[in-house]
């Protein structure tokens, strides 16, 4: 079944987006980092309590490194957060964080994982899970993605368990594409902590099976054609 995401008014305010304490939000920016007019920074400025994953060379795509990087914050992340860190990740930042990700998940909660970058271009696809991940994630990739087609973004998304979202024509996702603060993908976020939530509470209850398990489905964001 396909879902749609329904966009934001132009004029309609933003959604607060409650994060619980037990949650710790890390944005993970591709190569170059993300400027300002980048939607993970104009949400690292609404939110200031969320942490960005900083690196030693913006412009080297280095994955080990990258990912040890993401470690380190992760494990700070656990400190303050006894559920661990929920990931924003962009472009090479997703490469980053799943390739933590398979070294070592403890402590991601969960990941929205915003237009990978084609890990075939860098050399790295064996070093990335091809495997379900163990915690809730949600892939969003566009029809015309210079970095990955968005065929090959789902196929790497369907191994990893990830609910699918179709961002329509959006370019790579970033500052260029013109999206503002990307209330939708807020509102990705927002689904996101809820099943994190609800996976919580069902571990609780004595089930291990989150409701992210029940299937994979694509999910429509058409609005930005």
């Amino acid at each position: 079944m396909t879902q749609s995401i329904k966009p934001a008014s132009e004029h309609e305010p933003l959604a607060r987006l409650a994060v619980p304490k037990c949650l710790q939000v890390l944005t993970v920016p591709g190569l170059h980092g993300s400027g300002p007019g980048h939607w993970q920074s104009r949400w690292e400025h609404r939110f200031p309590d969320w942490q960005r994953i900083e690196q030693h060379d913006w412009s080297r795509p280095s994955l080990p490194l990258w990912a040890e990087r993401v470690s380190e914050g992760v494990m700070r992340a656990q400190r303050v957060a006894h559920r661990g860190a929920v990931l924003v990740a962009h472009s090479f930042g997703c490469l980053a964080s799943l390739r933590q990700a398979a070294l070592d998940p403890a402590g991601i909660a969960g990941a929205l994982l915003v237009a990978p970058a084609d890990p075939d271009k860098f050399a790295v696809g064996s070093l990335l899970p091809a495997y379900r991940l163990p915690f809730p994630t949600i892939l969003v990739a566009s029809r015309n993605d210079p970095w990955m087609s968005q065929r090959t973004a789902f196929s790497w998304g369907t191994l990893w368990g990830s609910e699918l979202v179709d961002a329509g024509n959006v370019g790579h996702i970033n500052a260029d594409s013109g999206l503002g603060e990307w209330p939708e993908g807020l509102a990705m976020l927002a689904t996101l902590i809820q099943r994190i939530e609800s996976e919580g509470s069902s571990e609780t209850a004595g089930d291990g099976i989150g409701p992210w398990e029940a299937g994979v489905e694509v999910a429509s964001a058409v609005p930005y054609i």
